[in-house]
């Protein structure tokens, strides 16, 4: 099998001496896995970074094996790195991503929906302008995965502010989907919320 898609790296994990398992979210084909010989190399590490588009090749000779993935680059936020506002919202997203979705399905409003957070981030420096947009793709992943809110959870939403909803939202994901099992992911959230917090203060 072979698959050809412009994807959004979410998670890089080495694996072997120079290698990394890359999972990435298109739009056709939804979260996928794949390892990428030589990523820890001078010319794939500034590549496959979470939050960097690329146009990936997965392979897969034997089913059921993990796919071998060639990655070109495709658009960069590398230049973010020096940004820690917008480097902890990158990593909450796309690890929220890769914890909750399972793999090969495809969840095309997600993949527009994180497209567009990340984008968001990027061009808008100030927090009080993408923190919205982040407290939204956590609420359409819920709804996504069966765990849309009622009416009567967003009682008073016309004044909610993106923190609130963050708060709002923190509970709903411990409970539906990430529990006590994801600490660490739920560690990137917290950085990413404190973090926001200083910044509209």
């Amino acid at each position: 099998m072979e698959i050809i898609a412009s994807a959004i790296i979410c998670a890089v994990r080495p694996h072997g001496e120079s290698g990394a398992v890359v999972r990435a979210m298109t739009a056709q084909h939804g979260l996928l896995a794949g390892y990428v010989q030589g990523a820890r190399g001078r010319h794939l590490r500034p590549v496959l970074i979470p939050g960097n588009v690329i146009k990936g090749e997965w392979r897969i000779r034997v089913a059921g094996q993990l796919a071998s993935l060639t990655a070109e680059a495709e658009y960069s936020r590398a230049h973010l790195l020096g940004e820690p506002l917008a480097v902890s919202a990158i990593d909450w997203v796309t690890a929220l991503t890769t914890a909750t979705l399972a793999e090969a399905l495809p969840y095309p409003r997600l993949h527009s929906a994180l497209d567009g957070v990340l984008s968001a981030v990027e061009l808008a420096p100030a927090a009080r302008r993408w923190a919205g947009a982040v407290a939204r793709y956590e609420e359409l992943l819920l709804a996504e995965l069966g765990y849309a809110e009622h009416d009567g959870e967003s009682a008073g939403a016309g004044e909610v502010t993106p923190v609130a909803m963050m708060a709002r939202n923190r509970q709903r994901l411990v409970e539906h989907i990430l529990g006590d099992r994801r600490t660490d992911v739920m560690a990137a959230r917290e950085r990413m919320v404190e973090r926001i917090k200083r910044a509209v203060a």
